[in-house]
């Protein structure tokens, strides 16, 4: 009913989500602030330029995985969404902050090639790859469940 006070279980579920949502936002200010760290001490020879749309991009990233990702019972889930927030606020805020475009003071080189990145960039791919591994994970173990009517 509207209006009611929430059941015991609502509450544990609710208390869940919201440490779900506290882990996800505090591991992404560790890893955002990490990553800014290191690009203003470490100077970066290189640097790459993001478009307005890929800012917005960003923004859209971070919004949409604060509000779903702490709804799925996995902390592994909410910790790898965290660094990946952390990377793409890393990368959000290295787009407002340096005039030249995102630094990347990271630099793998070959004789001929390279490839130039930052800490935000691989926080972001690494917490991508453990939220996607999470949610497999989740989604296996309670197979029988993801065909139920939400």
């Amino acid at each position: 009913m509207v209006g009611c006070a929430p059941d015991g279980l609502e509450r544990a579920m609710l208390l869940a989500v919201r440490t779900r949502c506290a882990l996800l936002v505090s591991s992404a200010v560790v890893f955002a602030s990490i990553d800014l760290l290191h690009k203003a001490f470490d100077p970066a020879e290189f640097h790459h330029a993001r478009t307005p749309f890929a800012a917005l991009v960003m923004v859209a990233l971070v919004t949409g995985l604060v509000m779903l990702v702490p709804r799925i019972p996995s902390n592994a889930a909410a910790l790898g969404a965290g660094i990946a927030c952390g990377g793409a606020l890393g990368n959000f805020v290295s787009l407002l902050a340096w005039s030249q475009g995102v630094p990347d003071p990271l630099v793998l080189a070959g004789a001929t090639q390279g490839v130039a990145f930052n800490l935000a960039d691989l926080f972001a791919l690494g917490g991508d790859a453990l939220l996607l591994s999470a949610a497999a994970v989740y989604g296996v173990r309670n197979r029988g469940r993801l065909r139920e009517r939400v």
